[in-house]
Order: structure tokens, then sequence, then C-alpha cells
């Protein structure tokens, strides 16, 4: 396994101003990709890519990648830049993202990003939150201590070296309470020191994010649907060939919704059922962060959907909006 730096940069943000851009986010199966096409048409801009799997090459179907006649349409970036056994991170993404605005602009074209990875959309509008690299051999350390004891007592280990973060982070959020005793571990500091900046927002009339919104149930409903037509569109064979890539997939890889559960039904640890149900769980679970994440950031201007989508609707108002 590798950890994937590009050659150093500027700071990204202030390099490229991304506040320039339109945002097009929201949750998962939420319409982001059909709306965003029509969207890019009508502002004149390219796709970037908002999702976080979708850089990884042979992860198509689990994550709902664009497909090659919708890359076709628009012109689409940071998709199939990355082996599904590297290692990345915001700062990575963060630096191909300013290399292909800047490469858009120069074209004269507007820069969309279209997806759903909150950390990612918040590191674009408000910087990089200083920090330590990833150290996978602590990482490794936690979780089979967190096997053991479980989540209860890590939360406790949080609170001892970190009040403020302890506060703000979910018991169950296992990776975000590892990462912030990972910075304290690293640095001495608590990660809440470190991210005053990273949390002050802007008013929502001053940027172009938007961000899709449906009740619950309509949720639920169009996640239970994708999962399903991902399945039958090859999802198991997707990840058994993935297995085969020659090595194993990455820490980031791996924490794509959908193949951890088909990797184990694959061997022989529950049914094709079985781990269907636990997508579809897992997958309604991570809408409901993505939700709680959009609508904490004041940057953000909530679309709310129901029923059908009509896609140049939407799209000509959200565009409408972006240019009053």
């Amino acid at each position: 396994m590798k950890f994937t730096l590009l050659p150093p940069l500027m700071n990204a943000s202030e390099e490229v101003d991304f506040l320039d851009c339109w945002f097009l986010t929201g949750p998962t199966a939420g319409g982001k990709s059909a709306i965003g096409l029509q969207l890019a048409r009508q502002i004149d801009a390219e796709i970037l890519s908002l999702d976080s799997m979708a850089l990884f090459r042979g992860m198509d179907i689990g994550t709902a990648k664009p497909s090659p006649a919708e890359q076709a349409q628009v012109p689409h970036h940071l998709i199939d830049v990355l082996d599904p056994t590297e290692d990345s991170s915001v700062a990575n993404y963060l630096e191909l993202a300013a290399a292909a605005v800047r490469d858009i602009r120069g074209r004269g074209k507007q820069a969309l990003f279209v997806g759903g990875t909150p950390l990612y959309l918040k590191g674009l509008l408000r910087g990089l939150t200083s920090g330590p690299a990833p150290d996978p051999e602590f990482r490794r350390m936690v979780e089979e201590e967190v096997a053991a004891v479980g989540a209860e007592a890590l939360h406790r280990r949080l609170k001892q070296v970190d009040p403020l973060s302890a506060a703000r982070i979910n018991p169950n959020d296992v990776r975000r309470m590892i990462r912030a005793l990972e910075v304290y571990k690293s640095t001495g500091q608590p990660i809440s020191h470190l991210q005053n900046d990273f949390d002050e927002g802007r008013d929502a009339d001053d940027c172009r994010v938007f961000a899709l919104d449906w009740p619950r149930a309509e949720l639920h409903d169009r996640i239970n649907r994708r999962v399903d037509q991902m399945f039958a569109a090859g999802l198991v064979a997707e990840v058994e060939k993935l297995m085969h890539w020659g090595a194993p997939l990455s820490d980031t890889a791996l924490q794509a919704v959908g193949y951890r559960e088909v990797i184990d039904h694959l061997e022989g640890k529950c049914s094709l059922a079985a781990a269907t149900e636990k997508v579809k769980t897992r997958t309604r679970q991570f809408a409901k962060r993505q939700c709680t994440w959009f609508r904490s950031l004041s940057e953000c201007r909530i679309v709310p959907l129901t029923g059908e989508l009509d896609v140049h609707q939407i799209a000509n108002e959200i565009a409408n909006a972006g240019t009053a």
C-alpha cells in the first residue's frame, strides 16, 4: 500500500479561489449527477467530481460514478486518477482540484463541483485544517482496541485529551475519534485547536453552493432502489475483480459504502441478501450524516426536492439563483 503525495504546490485555497466556483451537493442517491449535467450546460461549465471514491479506478458501480456516456456530454475531472490500492487525503484532493480549476478557467469555462463528500466540500470552501499525515499503524492499533473494548471507551479516552472534540464528535463515529487522537499523539495539541479557521463559514448569499434535500422517507426509497440497481448492474463482480487487483485495497478505498459488505459476502461471512441489506443500512446512515453536514455549513443554500425530478426546472432555478 502506498500513500499518494503530489508534487508540492502553494496552498490550494490561496492559489485558486474556489469560492468563485459552483457547487452542487447533497446526499447519495439524491439526483446530483443528472441535475449537475443539465446545470453545467446552462452555465457553460465543466464538472469536477466532489466524491472521494470517484478518484479510484475500477470502483464504478458501487460509487455511482458518472457513466462514460454522461462524461462524454460534459467534460469531467477528478475521476479515475488513483488505483484502489492507493490512499489519498483531503490535501491531495485540494491539490488536484486546484490544478483542474486552473485548467478549466484557462479555457474560459465555469467550474462546477458535483458530489457529496462533506469534508472535501468544507476543505474547498474554508481551506485545509492543519494537521499531521495519517499514521496507519496507530490507526490499526486503535481499531483493534475499539474491537476489544468498544467505541464508548475510545470516546472517554478522547474526552480526557480533547474535551471539545469529544463534545462535537458522535460517540459512535470511530473514524473521527481516531483522527482526533492521532493528531493529539503527533502534535501534542487537540485537533479542536487547529480547526478554528476551518469552522469559520461564510454567508450562503456570498457563495454558489447548492445542497439538494429530500424528505427522509423519499430519500430512503431512492437509496434502496439505487442499491438494488447496483447489485443488478454487477457490483459483486466489480468487487471480485478489485480483490484480484494485485494488492489489497487501501484504507481509503475501503471506506466506500458497499465494498466491505460485498467482500464479506465473497469470503462466505454473509449471504448476498444480508450483504444487500447491510449496504442499504450503511448507505442510509451515510446519507443522514451527509445531510447533517450540509445543513451545518453556512455556505449551503438548501434546495428542497420531492416527487419525480424535473431536472431542467431544478437546474434552471439553481442557475438563476447563482447568477442573481
